[in-house]
């Protein structure tokens, strides 16, 4: 089917776990009365914003999703209308802005390689915050006046306390971090500018795949921990390298803490039914509050997968902490988060589930390759 100016609808039967689903919907007061809420998710199609596009779908949101596909893939874009263009194309902004009354804005569109932004300040300053300003203003013109931006845990840079609360100092090491820490400054001063409210969630590690296993992490090149542990228990890889086996922890490697895709885009629809009802700024970290080591992370995969996974011990990263925990206390205790995925054993399943199903898609795809040339 085909919207506005020719943009692509998309409607591909969703198959969530009905009773989950049930369950996280029961919490929203806001989001599902008084007709469907109509959502903007930039960057949805990417990995944590095709998730929520799915969880807005699920709640009758209308959605409309806007990505350049420089990081992200239309095949896990499952439900709403689809726009392909630039935050940076302000014509764009003001054609979809003028043709949908949003109730709210929705920001995954981030470039996040902390190595990169190393190496290319410029592309993240141009992207994560000079694009994130055209936004904004466009939001301004047309006095849209709810904003959920996916934020970092980076933007705290080296802890001085563990488990890290949202009262921590921000200190960003790198551009990435110093990036999203600019867009945070940038909203808290639209709301006292403008009376634009926002929520800034601040992640840390996201993990795992929709339990359907149509959508998941899809990285090229993949820099995410249980992803690369996956790749070489499937064989795509030879190896995983430990970066560091002589931190201050109990076997020596980083500890972090990972949270499940989906318990993410949760928080954002908690956040947004806040908004929604009126609700003021705010920020909140989103992690499980456990920590787990690489080591761990290896051992759970190989559980999971059944596969011995070999590894090659290397030397530190520079700037990689020693541990990293979130506190995930303030969100539970005011929007009442609940995590669905604190196991990660659960959280490595269906990720696994995904990287299967990808596997099998490429064979299923060669095997009609081959059958069309031989008839």
């Amino acid at each position: 089917m085909v919207g506005l100016n020719g943009h692509e609808l998309i409607n591909k039967p969703n198959k969530p776990n009905k009773l989950n689903e049930l369950n996280k919907l029961n919490k929203l007061k806001y989001v599902m009365t008084n007709g469907d809420k109509k959502i903007l998710v930039v960057g949805g199609a990417g990995y944590i914003g095709a998730h929520m596009v799915r969880q807005l779908v699920n709640a009758r949101c209308d959605v409309v999703i806007l990505d350049n596909l420089s990081t992200g893939s239309r095949k896990l874009v499952h439900g709403g209308e689809f726009v392909q263009g630039s935050l940076g194309d302000s014509n764009l902004l003001d054609r979809v802005f003028g043709a949908h009354p949003f109730d709210a804005v929705m920001h995954f569109a981030a470039f996040s390689q902390v190595g990169e932004s190393m190496n290319q300040p410029l592309k993240y300053y141009r992207n994560n915050l000079a694009e994130t300003v055209a936004l904004l203003d466009a939001m301004v013109r047309h006095d849209v006046k709810r904003f959920i931006f996916s934020s970092t845990a980076a933007v705290y840079g080296e802890p001085v306390e563990i488990p890290i609360t949202e009262l921590h100092p921000c200190a960003p090491t790198n551009p990435y971090g110093a990036t999203k820490l600019a867009v945070e400054h940038m909203l808290a001063d639209c709301d006292a500018a403008y009376g634009l409210k926002y929520t800034a969630l601040r992640y840390f590690n996201a993990a795992g795949a929709d339990e359907s296993g149509e959508i998941g992490e899809l990285h090229d090149p993949e820099t995410h921990l249980i992803p690369i542990v996956l790749k070489a228990a499937t064989g795509q890889i030879d190896h995983i390298q430990v970066f560091g086996t002589d931190y201050p922890t109990t076997d020596g490697t980083c500890i972090r803490d990972y949270v499940h895709v989906n318990d993410l885009a949760q928080a954002h629809l908690l956040a947004l039914d806040a908004l929604l009802g009126g609700g003021e700024s705010a920020v909140y970290n989103l992690g499980s509050s456990n920590g787990y080591s690489v080591k761990e992370v290896i051992g759970k995969a190989e559980v999971v997968t059944g596969k011995k996974i070999a590894v090659v011990e290397a030397q530190r990263r520079p700037g990689d902490p020693a541990i990293l925990i979130a506190s995930s206390e303030k969100i539970k205790r005011e929007l009442g988060w609940t995590p669905a995925y604190e196991n990660l054993e659960k959280i490595i399943r269906t990720a696994w589930n995904w990287h299967l199903k990808q596997i099998l898609n490429v064979q299923h795809r060669t095997l009609n390759s081959l059958c069309s040339a031989i008839l």
